[in-house]
């Protein structure tokens, strides 16, 4: 069969989170590290105040909340940031002698070592809850996608609109460059895509493998190195059938991917066979 290719592709900045999740992730991790250095910096000012109107105790404790706020927000790393400096401008600034890192008094040093230890603590847990945190808003974004995803593919008047239905769909699920292809007699006969990344002759040839019965392959696995891709099956038999492509950077690959994608892949084949069954009448 002459391979027809009829390519439907999506501007990715459409869909509401994938063209943030596109993005690089280096950005807000610089800018944790800023906000870090920033509320150490203001906590410093701070406690230089108010050390100057009169002796305080537990003055250290000042720097302990750009830590627990530098944990939540941005996570382990500029929190562990801000307790570093925090011990650093405290052993700096309040300590004797002032304007130097070395320690008179051994007192101090306990106290330095204890204000380190403290936030190396707090980035913990801060980090712990925030994670959670992140992790419970994902499951329920995750759930409300897959909700108005099954709703619009079902909805759908065509195979192409369910193809283009679904790939707007991983691309918002996953935050990747997402490609649905409509496969017939082992030939492509649609794609739609979301996102930057084209399909090139690797990744065709792996969806021809999997519509020949192949179960999925990973990008740059043997035996398709070159492929961008990593490919499931939608459906079986014969007949028109489906095959499903995320093109996920190497290390922000999720862990398990199919648990999601085989969701998907069910709803994709149930929404193609009533589509079959209704252009059969």
């Amino acid at each position: 069969m002459a391979h027809i290719a009829l390519k439907a592709s999506e501007d990715a900045a459409s869909i509401p989170g994938a063209g943030s999740a596109f993005a690089s992730s280096y950005g807000r991790a610089a800018l944790g590290y800023l906000a870090a250095l920033a509320m150490t910096a203001i906590a410093t000012a701070l406690a230089v105040g108010v050390d100057q109107v009169g002796p305080i105790p537990n003055l250290s404790l000042l720097f302990v909340l750009p830590v627990v706020i530098a944990g939540v927000s941005f996570g382990f790393g500029p929190s562990l940031a801000a307790a570093v400096l925090g011990a650093l401008a405290f052993n700096f600034f309040l300590t004797e002698p002032r304007l130097s890192l070395a320690v008179d008094d051994p007192s101090n040093i306990w106290a330095i070592g204890l204000l380190l230890l403290i936030g190396v603590i707090v980035s913990a847990v801060a980090f712990t809850s925030q994670r959670r945190g992140a992790d419970a808003a994902l499951l329920r974004s995750q759930a409300s996608r897959l909700r108005d995803y099954s709703r619009e593919v079902m909805a759908a008047d065509s195979a192409e609109a369910i193809a283009a239905s679904t790939s707007k769909a991983l691309a918002a699920l996953f935050g990747a460059p997402a490609a649905v292809l409509l496969v017939a007699g082992g030939e492509v006969v649609f794609t739609s895509k979301v996102g930057g990344v084209d399909l090139g002759a690797p990744d065709l040839e792996a969806v021809r493998t999997l519509a020949a019965g192949g179960t999925g392959s990973r990008a740059g696995v043997y035996p398709e190195l070159a492929s961008r891709f990593d490919f499931w099956p939608a459906g079986q038999g014969a007949s028109q059938q489906a095959v499903i492509g995320l093109a996920f950077e190497p290390d922000e690959r999720p862990e398990a991917p199919e648990r999601l994608i085989d969701v998907v892949a069910v709803l994709l084949a149930l929404a193609l066979q009533r589509q079959r069954a209704e252009d059969q009448r």
